[in-house]
């Protein structure tokens, strides 16, 4: 009863071993044929998340992923289902330059099955999702915790994920990660009629004739189905392995002309930038000399209203000069009407003196009345009188010498 019980848990282990080796094979297979569809169709139109192709890969590597992933047991011994951005979190953390943390803080990404959904669309687009499968690989003490035995990721076929999604990194990926479609709770379906019926290129096919007479030739050998299946995964190995050097030789060539285009971007914006600086230099300094010129027209023209009103001030500084000046002589020569009276005064006072003995004197002749009706007229202007005529005149200088007296007192009242 032993024996049978022993031969029935023997059985059984094996045919649980056969089934998951089976869900290895097919899941890695499919994962191939998947890259392959992706390759081929990236050559025709771009690749985006509307993509069947991408939108299948998705699915099959979120299954070889979620493969046996164990589930997170609390406190009181419930067990509850974990994503396998739980495990890629802890072992890609050492990655340099990853984009893990990024990830880990984006708003509109709360659940973990949304992260990983966008670490794998963020590793794409970084081609980097082989570096990150073979990272997280390489740390086997951290995958044996998360994954139970029987796992893609912890058998020996999971070396060939990280090769076969070098193939990846030639193709340029595009996609958006504030959708909603990231958060879909729904599980993931693999669609498997594409493979079915699947077409190859010519150089698909002339690979697959590679490997098919690589298989012959190993294939008259004879062993167990289980050899049989290590054999054609090494084959397989090898032939990716060949193909991932050829895209990683593209690849790299893709890198450096790219690196090219990007030192000359960095160049053209160096160049740029010292144009723009010199630009703005060279505008500072007309702003600067256009204000010192405004400056300048200021200062004349605060300078120009102090001439005109130093000019204004001096005007009526003069006129004022002017008339105090006039005034001045004004108030020091007698007016004509003060000439007049005195020159009147004067005349009568003169008419008298001569007339005096009127009464008692009486004119010879008419000659001598003319002569001293002409004296005083004379009398008036004193310096208009000659004395050469005055002394030729008969009975004339007795009296100029008579009135001398009277002749200075009237140059000293009109002085």
């Amino acid at each position: 009863m032993a024996s049978l019980n022993l031969g029935f848990n023997g059985a059984r282990k094996k045919a649980v071993a056969r089934i998951r080796a089976v869900e290895r094979r097919n899941l890695l297979t499919v994962c191939r044929f998947s890259v392959k569809t992706l390759i081929d169709r990236s050559c025709f139109e771009t690749i985006d998340d509307t993509s069947a192709e991408f939108i299948n890969f998705v699915s099959i590597l979120e299954h070889i992923l979620s493969h046996r992933l164990k589930g997170q047991v609390s406190w009181f011994g419930y067990e509850s289902p974990r994503s396998f951005w739980d495990y890629i979190h802890v072992a890609c953390s050492k990655v340099p330059h990853s984009c893990i943390h990024s990830i880990e803080n984006m708003e509109n990404v709360r659940s973990s099955r949304a992260k990983g959904r966008a670490w794998i669309r963020v590793a794409l687009m970084e081609k980097r999702l082989s570096e990150y499968i073979s990272a997280a690989l390489r740390d086997f003490k951290t995958t044996r915790r998360f994954y139970e035995e029987g796992a893609v990721v912890l058998g020996e076929e999971a070396g060939l994920l990280a090769d076969t999604l070098i193939g990846l990194n030639a193709i340029d990926f595009s996609f958006c990660l504030k959708g909603e479609g990231l958060d879909e709770s729904c599980p993931v379906v693999i669609d498997y009629t594409p493979y079915l019926k699947f077409t190859q290129t010519s150089d698909s096919i002339s690979s697959d004739e590679e490997e098919m007479r690589t298989l012959g030739s190993s294939g008259s050998e004879a062993g167990t189905p289980e050899s049989h299946m290590t054999a054609s995964l090494v084959a397989d190995q090898s032939t990716w392995y060949s193909k991932s050097k050829r895209l990683e030789q593209k690849y790299r060539v893709v890198l450096e002309q790219k690196g090219y285009l990007e030192e000359l971007v960095r160049l053209r914006e160096v160049q740029l930038s010292e144009s723009v600086s010199q630009n703005k230099s060279l505008l500072q300094q007309l702003t600067d000399t256009q204000i010192s010129h405004k400056l300048e027209k200021k200062q004349l023209e605060t300078i120009i209203l102090e001439l005109q009103d130093q000019l204004t001030v001096m005007k009526n500084h003069d006129l004022r000069s002017r008339q105090e000046l006039t005034s001045h002589l004004t108030n020091q020569w007698p007016s004509p009407a003060t000439l007049d009276t005195n020159a009147v005064a004067l005349d009568t006072l003169l008419y008298r003196k001569r007339t005096g003995p009127w009464e008692e004197k009486s004119f010879q002749s008419l000659e001598q009345l003319s002569a001293d009706m002409s004296l005083s007229q004379m009398s008036l202007d004193p310096a208009q009188v000659n004395t050469h005529s005055l002394e030729s005149k008969p009975g004339l200088t007795h009296w100029h010498r008579e009135d001398d007296d009277i002749l200075q007192w009237k140059g000293h009242f009109s002085t």
